[in-house]
């Protein structure tokens, strides 16, 4: 097992790994700004309507939408109390936006009462994806769409670099959409690149306790922890502390057209 392989592997058992808002900020949510406009831009959602943002975190996904569709309402649920505070006193749309906390698996909304659903960088981390996807096919109106991105860690995430994430491969989401009686599915990559000032830049952030990757560096005495930081900037291939750098990303996403007819 790699160090970055038990990274997300200690996410079990951590509960304050996503408890942080505004570490988590620092540490990915400067990425999921960079992907929340083309993952708006690939779902085509309309611009009316009441959209659900699942996973919502800090907010990025949905004040995106809201940003770019201007007609639309934007109701962002997420299992972290303190990621729905930060969320809200963020909001710039508060006439059209909201927060809660909320699970995937278990929505309190009727059915066909949405007009779409969308869900960025966290389909990979609820404990019964398809459950999940069978609660927003039941909420989301007839023709409306799903859609979701999750890191490429097959290949394209470097900030990771995690293999045995599921869901994480091109096919993968499709497949689960399918699964759930979606139609029309499609997928798209998208590639992202994130620029750093230094390797601290990089590396600090790990040191805040967020996502399971904070989780783990967290749980490591100082000489692991300083081996892992070599390790890591040997792997980045860094002249000097100072250097800036830039790492790609990609993104798969899908999306998919909830059926007209019934189905089991």
């Amino acid at each position: 097992m790699t160090p970055l392989t038990a990274a997300l592997q200690a996410q079990k058992g951590q509960p304050h790994m996503f408890g942080d808002a505004a570490a988590y900020e620092r540490f990915m949510g400067r990425w999921s700004r960079l992907v929340a406009p083309r993952f708006v831009a690939f779902t085509d959602v309309p611009d009316r309507g009441r959209m659900l943002d699942v996973g919502s975190g800090t907010g990025s996904l949905a004040h995106e939408i809201a940003a770019r569709k201007t007609h639309a309402r934007v109701l962002g649920i997420d299992p972290s109390q303190e990621y729905v505070a930060y969320a809200v006193s963020k909001n710039a749309f508060p006439e059209r936006v909201g927060f809660e906390v909320g699970d995937a698996r278990q929505l309190h909304f009727p059915d066909a009462s949405c007009d779409a659903a969308l869900a960025l960088l966290v389909f990979n981390f609820i404990p019964d994806p398809k459950k999940a996807l069978l609660e927003l096919r039941r909420i989301v109106k007839p023709g409306g769409r799903i859609s979701a991105a999750v890191w490429d860690y097959g290949a394209g995430m470097r900030m990771l670099d995690e293999k045995h994430m599921p869901l994480c491969r091109s096919g993968e989401l499709p497949a689960l959409w399918r699964q759930g009686g979606l139609e029309y599915v499609s997928e798209q990559s998208i590639d992202i690149s994130m620029s750093f000032g230094s390797f601290a830049d990089y590396w600090d952030p790990f040191l805040l306790r967020q996502g399971p990757a904070g989780a783990y560096v967290a749980r490591l005495d100082r000489d692991r922890l300083q081996a892992l930081r070599n390790e890591v900037k040997r792997r980045l291939s860094l002249p000097a502390e100072n250097t800036r750098f830039v790492l790609p990303a990609r993104v798969w996403a899908v999306r998919g057209t909830v059926p007209n007819r019934r189905q089991p």
